[in-house]
């Protein structure tokens, strides 16, 4: 089993879902958890108590990762209240699926703003931290989307094709630094915003996976918790799918 006692794990959009999950696999394993979290203080301070209650120090922070000062404050936040960071998780993403024909420039910059740009932000204020301490694991969940893309959303398979990307990019800037920076694809997990699709679209989502179901979020955090370890030390600028088979 991988450990991650005595570590740091920097974790967005982790007070519900895939990002959850990530959290509760990491504390598991004895790492400390620092989350961001926007606009979901219920399930936050849930996520933080459920967190603490397991033997570890975890603490979340309100925070839009689209904006590049507010997330700034947040890391350098994390870095006072932990006092250094071992492992980056950017998995906060929002969804605004239309056909480019109808999609609203507003719906295209919010996803691009969140998903994209919010890995973005995020990596570069603890990207000299890294550097600095010559160690570090950045964690960035894309998708199958990013690699197949999908009708009704482009902008969301844009951010996900540009966080591989950047991956791909941060992967060769830092890995003379010993940081590593790796990308999972989940396919179609069973998540709140997947359990609220249409029915037919879930079946045809479903019949088009050769395993014939949906993943679990664990499917996720399992692999996350793999990368963020000394075992994967040298694995970097790795995209790998978690999809069953999806995007075969």
């Amino acid at each position: 089993m991988f450990e991650l006692t005595g570590k740091t794990a920097v974790i967005t959009g982790a007070s519900r879902g895939i990002g959850k999950a990530i959290a509760v696999k990491f504390a598991s394993l004895g790492a400390n958890i620092a989350f961001l979290h926007y606009c979901d203080a219920e399930n936050a301070a849930a996520t933080e108590k459920e967190l603490n209650e397991m033997g570890i120090k975890a603490k979340g922070y309100e925070c839009n990762v689209a904006d590049f000062e507010a997330s700034k404050k947040a890391v350098d936040e994390i870095i006072a209240d932990f006092g250094e960071v071992h492992i980056l998780v950017n998995n906060a993403g929002i969804v605004r699926d239309c056909l480019v024909l109808s999609m609203k420039e507003a719906d295209f910059d919010a996803v691009i703003g969140v998903n994209l740009k919010g890995t973005f932000n995020m990596t570069k204020h603890i990207y000299q931290h890294f550097m600095k301490k010559r160690r570090g694991r950045i964690i960035n969940i894309s998708s199958i989307v990013g690699i197949n893309g999908n009708a009704g959303q482009a902008n969301y398979a844009s951010a996900k094709a540009g966080i591989i990307g950047m991956t791909k990019s941060v992967a060769k800037e830092l890995g003379s630094r010993n940081v590593t920076a790796n990308a999972i694809a989940p396919g179609f997990i069973r998540t709140d915003m997947t359990d609220g699709m249409p029915e037919k679209a879930r079946e045809a989502a479903l019949a088009s996976i050769p395993m014939k179901r949906a993943g679990e979020v664990d499917d996720i955090a399992n692999l996350a918790a793999f990368l963020a370890s000394d075992e994967a030390g040298y694995i970097t600028g790795e995209v790998i799918r978690v999809d069953g088979g999806m995007a075969i």
